[in-house]
């Protein structure tokens, strides 16, 4: 069973988070820890619903911001819970009302229908994917900020494994569009890595995107079978630490 975790300790649903008005770099070393990131990392599991307010304002129709945080908190946490239990698709409005408390016409103040609820938790995904490579882009070395960018996803997925875990999963069964947008987002990441990598002595373009290829799906595997490296006592830094020390191997070798 898949743990949902959806605020962190300490630290409010309601706490503030505003959309930056210019790309955001972080004041971190390309070695840096996952407790170095979520110290500062624009956007958690806290402020996180900040984030969906802003970015579908026009969709959700109650405009105080305090009360909608809230319940998009109540509304995503049970959307993960019952999907993990039998699958979004078969999951229905009236499950997610019975699941929140809310009723249906509470819930249609913020999502119209279940495409809308997709389309929401792919958008926030998609959204702090494309922000990995500005947040690291003050790193010089392009060795160097291919590690910070692949720590920052890991991290990233660690903090936000239910929406990480939900949009691999579910990515098949979304509209079309959506799940081209999807897929463009994870190959946008994947190119920026490989353009980074090609910069490196003796790695060919194609050896530099297979490799980008093989490190994001390591990554991958640390939010998709998470309870298997729990289960090895194996901690998301040393799984972080494992995957850079691949990648940096494999293009020493090349030399």
């Amino acid at each position: 069973m898949l743990a949902i975790c959806c605020q962190s300790k300490g630290r409010s649903a309601s706490s503030c988070y505003s959309m930056p008005s210019s790309p955001q770099v972080l004041a971190l070393p390309p070695t840096f820890s996952c407790a170095d990131f979520r110290r500062v990392t624009p956007v958690d599991e806290a402020n996180l619903w900040g984030l969906i307010f802003d970015r579908n304002a026009e969709a959700i129709r109650v405009k105080r911001r305090d009360t909608a945080l809230e319940n998009l908190e109540r509304i995503f946490a049970a959307t993960f819970r019952l999907a993990n239990a039998s699958g979004f698709q078969a999951m229905t409005l009236r499950d997610l009302c019975r699941e929140t408390g809310m009723s249906m016409g509470g819930l249609y103040s913020y999502i119209a229908n279940k495409d809308l609820l997709s389309a929401m938790i792919d958008d926030v995904i998609r959204y702090l994917c494309e922000m990995l490579p500005e947040w690291f882009s003050g790193i010089a070395d392009p060795l160097d900020r291919v590690e910070a960018v692949l720590r920052g996803h890991l991290f990233l997925s660690e903090m936000l494994h239910p929406w990480f875990f939900f949009v691999y999963l579910e990515t098949r069964t979304l509209p079309a569009a959506q799940r081209r947008e999807a897929m463009a987002s994870e190959l946008g990441i994947e190119k920026h890595m490989a353009q980074m990598l090609a910069t490196q002595p003796h790695l060919s373009a194609g050896q530099s995107q297979l490799l980008a290829s093989h490190a994001l799906a390591m990554v991958q595997d640390w939010h998709l079978k998470q309870w298997k490296y729990n289960a090895a006592g194996v901690t998301v830094d040393a799984f972080a630490d494992s995957v850079v020390a691949l990648v940096r191997a494999r293009v020493a070798d090349a030399r």
